[in-house]
């Protein structure tokens, strides 16, 4: 990652001829260690560049003296000497841009270093003095990362992932974020951040060096072509969420965007800011910025209206970010009546991530594992789960296999995703399953998909029929002797969908209703009938269209259901025995 001052100074790594002198009698090796430690010394500020200092030799202490500045900025031990931590740290990805740059080095104002405590620790942002001088900030995206180096990464993912990216910075700050398509909308204004994916020498001055280097730079703030630029080496292999070789393009996005706005490193080992890349930073949705990384943005731009400090951790809807493409400023949200969440009925439901989600339409709402509505407004599913068709108007179930993989079912489709971005080969079609129904026909769609804690087993449903699934192992296994009746779970026969908790509870959807089977067992006793709106859409108004009795449709047999019927057999039963040890013991 680089941060490309808006002068134009060029950082040259160059091998210190005096220094070198000293430790020629070393081993080839050792030299060349060294070597490389003064080259990194001066290209990330801590020393002097050569052209500075002509005449002077980089003496032992001064290099010892860089390096315990060095250590000390990266939080670790400050022995002053090139030990295997530190030749650890200097190996380590990071951004290129220098965490030490003089007054002159900079366009405008010396580099400002403010301190703040966080928590009773010292954390330190530092500004460049360089912002941008307006709220409403225009970004585009040029081109996109090559198929052949990054396949998982299409073009509406990338554009999400930078959204989010921008959306860390905006959801503290008054700054807000206009995306353009010139190509798509036609003439557009002057663009403040231009996003490229380029490889070699891309008509910056600043060449980018293929896979395992230089992963990105940007440009600070300013009135040149290129302040605000965000450029990304084609050459890496980008990804999102992954934990391996690859680099985690929204980690690196949301630090490169932070020097487009104007901040440099910070010595915070736990700021987005710090000079060195760790791997991904988690979940873009719910990924929020370290009170360091706050302090300093606000201290260029201020809080936003909507701003809310936390003392802990900050927080922030994980709701899709709308980057209107014209006019600005940013417009109202107008959903029509369909995506009203009190209105009652939904496609489908599922349990993810700890998270119910409710999905009507083109649209979904999320639930909180602590049951607080994440928006009141809905989110547009082609903007959240990346790989499903633009034309698709509705899901039919949804469901979080035991392995972390999310199924989606659509019509005689499946999709299968990881995290929210579908695996290449999807849609397959449904017959991939093996349903039948009873009378010998494939089901045109399922209905509704669970994994039951009672068991850990998968349940398909679909024309008042289920199937049972064995996902335990490495394959599917559709077991013998299904399908069965829906009608013995004693809930109504073509639920909206079902949903499983670890806690044992089953809730079957259905309308504008859900049940709730206790603890993995069919006792109807314990199931009555509760209002989605009120309990999960935080609604004031109750349906009216709430039954007073539970689960009597014209397809449920309750009367019929066996569970039920030996629930009650064994209560009786259980009476019968008290009433006799009483009476024995009373004699």
């Amino acid at each position: 990652m680089t941060a490309v001052l808006s002068s134009g100074t060029v950082f040259t790594i160059t091998i210190c001829a005096a220094f070198l002198s000293v430790v020629s009698a070393r081993p080839a090796r050792l030299q060349d260690q060294y070597a490389q430690g003064v080259d990194w010394l001066i290209r990330y500020g801590y020393l002097p560049s050569p052209e500075s200092i002509i005449g002077q030799l980089q003496t032992k202490k001064i290099i010892e003296e860089s390096l315990r500045k060095m250590q000390h900025f990266a939080g670790i031990e400050q022995t002053g000497k090139l030990d295997q931590p530190t030749l650890e740290l200097m190996a380590r990805p990071r951004c290129s841009l220098p965490d030490f740059i003089s007054s002159e080095e900079l366009v405008k104002e010396k580099t400002e270093r403010v301190f703040s405590r966080d928590g009773g620790n010292m954390g330190r942002y530092t500004l460049t003095g360089l912002s941008w001088d307006k709220t409403d900030i225009t970004w585009s995206v040029h081109n996109f990362p090559s198929s052949s180096m990054s396949p998982t990464l299409h073009p509406r993912l990338v554009r999400l992932i930078l959204s989010y990216a921008l959306k860390v910075w905006s959801d503290v700050t008054p700054l807000r974020f206009h995306r353009f398509d010139p190509s798509s909308y036609g003439p557009s204004p002057q663009i403040d951040i231009n996003i490229t994916f380029a490889t070699g020498y891309h008509e910056d001055g600043y060449a980018f060096d293929g896979k395992g280097g230089t992963l990105a730079h940007a440009f600070f703030p300013g009135k040149g072509d290129l302040a605000g630029d965000t450029h990304f080496d084609d050459g890496e292999s980008w990804s999102y969420g992954e934990w391996s070789s690859n680099s985690d393009l929204f980690t690196v996005a949301v630090h490169e965007f932070g020097h487009a706005l104007g901040l440099m490193h910070s010595s915070s080992n736990v700021s987005i800011m710090k000079p060195y890349y760790y791997g991904p930073v988690g979940d873009m949705r719910s990924y929020t910025l370290s009170s360091d990384d706050i302090l300093g943005i606000q201290a260029l731009y201020g809080k936003g209206q909507d701003y809310i400090p936390s003392p802990s951790v900050a927080t922030h809807t994980t709701n899709m970010p709308h980057f209107p493409i014209s006019p600005l400023p940013h417009p109202t949200h107008h959903f029509p009546t369909s995506t009203d969440r009190c209105q009652g009925g939904y496609d489908a439901i599922g349990n993810i991530r700890a998270e119910v989600f409710f999905f009507r339409g083109q649209h979904f709402w999320r639930v909180h594992q602590s049951g607080s509505l994440m928006s009141m407004n809905p989110a547009l599913i082609h903007n959240f789960w990346i790989g499903l068709p633009p034309e698709m108007n509705h899901v039919d179930a949804v469901y979080e296999r035991r392995d972390g993989y999310i199924v989606f079912f659509v019509g005689n489709k499946y999709w299968l995703f990881k995290n929210t971005v579908s695996l290449p080969g999807y849609p397959r079609p449904l017959a991939d399953w093996g349903l039948y129904t009873s009378s010998g026909e494939v089901p045109e769609r399922v209905e509704a998909v669970f994994v039951w804690p009672h068991n850990g087993k998968t349940y398909l449903f679909s024309g008042g029929e289920y199937w049972r699934f064995d996902e335990t192992g490495t394959e599917r296994k559709l077991e013998e002797g299904y399908p069965k009746s829906a009608s013995v779970w004693g809930m109504p026969s073509h639920p909206d969908d079902i949903v499983g908790f670890l806690d044992g509870n089953t809730y079957f959807f259905k309308d504008t209703n859900y049940w709730i089977i206790k603890r993995g067992g069919l006792d109807q006793e314990s199931a009555s009938p509760k209002s989605i709106a009120a309990d999960w859409m935080k609604c004031d108004v109750i349906s009216a269209h709430t039954p007073e009795t539970p689960r009597e449709d014209e397809n449920c047999c309750c009367a019929h259901n066996t569970a039920a019927i030996n629930h009650a057999f064994s209560t009786v039963l259980h009476s019968i025995i008290m009433i006799f040890i009483l009476l024995h013991l009373l004699c």
